[in-house]
Parts: structure tokens; C-alpha cells; sequence
């Protein structure tokens, strides 16, 4: 069996019950102008773009693919700016039109590799030369629970790393290796890993990229 290409369901519904606590990192947002054009792709309830606008940077959007959680962002944050994405990943927006964008736990929740090079391809796109992409995801976790699953979805997905989630999603951790290879028209300036909650709670170790556009 394939991942699912769309969980729009998932994320119209339980999802925008979900909290999202990647954080980010200081040192790398203060290279970024605070005049500069942000993007936030897979903005969720928009906790990136109000943290982004409480640090003074004056042009920050957010898009995601699913309408509710829009709609929570825009009750959550009245005067910044949201957009639900048409045709995803596709961005009405011109080529190079960012200066910097954020891809926070947006990965995991795109399982299919087709799909996540379609949503990277894009985001080169509307990346100026040299922008900055920052990246929040999972690599696969070491803990026995997750080894687990990975192990029980492993023959249905057709891939280590793949799982469901008892609540309805279906997600996926990487390899370092995969990473490496979907970001290949970016260069790696900087790297982290740090102790995160999942959306439902649970601890683990999220891995940060800070990438410039090739």
C-alpha cells in the first residue's frame, strides 16, 4: 500500500486540535533581515507567523493546506496574513518571491516521496537565490515504541519509517540519507538536533536544517 497523498480530512478535523512546539532558533533567525519576505509553508494555526511578528519581522505569510486550521490561524492572529493553498503544493507566487521560509514538521506529515520533492521543488522556486530554509523535522527515533512501529507499518508502506498514528494520521520519520538527497538544490549551512513534543506529547528528537538556496 502506498502513503496517502491527501489527509486534508486528518487535518480539517483532528488535527486542528494539535499543538506544534518545534521551536526556533535565534541565532538563525537573526540572520534574517527583519524586513525581509517570509514564508511559512504548512503554517498550521499560525504559532510560527505570530512568533515570527512578536521577534519585528514585517512581512511574514503563512499557507496551508487545510481550511480550518486557516481559520484558526486567523482568529488566532487577526492581523497577519493566511492563505489556504489551492492546488498544493503549488504557490501562486512568482519565482523568487521569498527571502527566507519555514518548513516546521510539514515532512512527517507528507509521507510519499513524490510528494515531498513536489512540495521542495516549490519552495526552491519561490526562493530567491541564496534564501534561507529553515527545516524542523524527524529523522527516525531511536526509542523502542517508534522502532516498533516502524517495524509494524514497515510491509504496509513499503518503507521504514512510515506509520499511522492512533488517532487517524499517517506520518513519516526519515533516514539522514533522504534528507540529504530532497534538499540537494540547497546548501547546508547549519544543523541541530534538540528534544521536541510531538503533536501528541510525546518526546523526541526533532532535527533543524538551516539551508540556502543553490
Amino acid at each position: 500500500m502506498s502513503a496517502p497523498e491527501d489527509q486534508s480530512a486528518y487535518w480539517n478535523s483532528t488535527g486542528t486540535t494539535k499543538t506544534f512546539g518545534h521551536p526556533l532558533h535565534p541565532e538563525w533567525t537573526d540572520r534574517i533581515d527583519r524586513g525581509a519576505r517570509l514564508l511559512d509553508y504548512g503554517c498550521g494555526y499560525g504559532r510560527l507567523v505570530g512568533e515570527l511578528t512578536a521577534l519585528g519581522f514585517v512581512d511574514v505569510e503563512g499557507v496551508d493546506v487545510a481550511p480550518e486550521l486557516i481559520a484558526r490561524a486567523r482568529a488566532e492572529q487577526p492581523h497577519s496574513r493566511f492563505a489556504v493553498l489551492p492546488d498544493p503544493p503549488r504557490l501562486p507566487r512568482l519565482d523568487g518571491r521569498y527571502d527566507a521560509a519555514f518548513l516546521f514538521a510539514v515532512l512527517t506529515c507528507v509521507p510519499g516521496d513524490e510528494a515531498q520533492r513536489a512540495l521542495v521543488a516549490e519552495l526552491h522556486r519561490v526562493l530567491r537565490p541564496g534564501g534561507l530554509l529553515q527545516v524542523s523535522d524527524y529523522c527516525l527515533q531511536p526509542d523502542e515504541r517508534n522502532r516498533e512501529r516502524y517495524r509494524r507499518f514497515e510491509e504496509r508502506y513499503g518503507r521504514l519509517g512510515v506509520f499511522e498514528t492512533g488517532d487517524g494520521a499517517v506520518c513519516r520519520h526519515h533516514t539522514r540519507a533522504w534528507l540529504e538527497e530532497l534538499f540537494a538544490g540547497f546548501e547546508l549551512r547549519d544543523e541541530r538536533d534538540l528534544p521536541v513534543l510531538t503533536m501528541n506529547g510525546r518526546p523526541a528528537v526533532a532535527t533543524q536544517l538551516l539551508l540556502a538556496r543553490r
